[in-house]
């Protein structure tokens, strides 16, 4: 049961991260590489997204 909450939980992180990505004014090489960062490192790639991609 718990595996299947972080499960959605971590579903729902990753296509709010997308979205911010996509909808982002970076480069279009820049938005593929987060998303691949993103996809590819499950946990890792959304918690360096947040604390170094997002723009402040």
């Amino acid at each position: 049961m718990i595996y299947q909450i972080l499960g959605v939980l971590h579903v729902i992180l990753f296509l709010l991260a997308a979205y911010e990505v996509l909808t982002s004014t970076k480069a279009f090489p820049l938005k593929v590489l987060w998303l691949l960062l993103i996809f590819l490192l499950p946990i890792v790639g959304l918690i360096i997204y947040v604390l170094i991609g997002r723009g402040r």
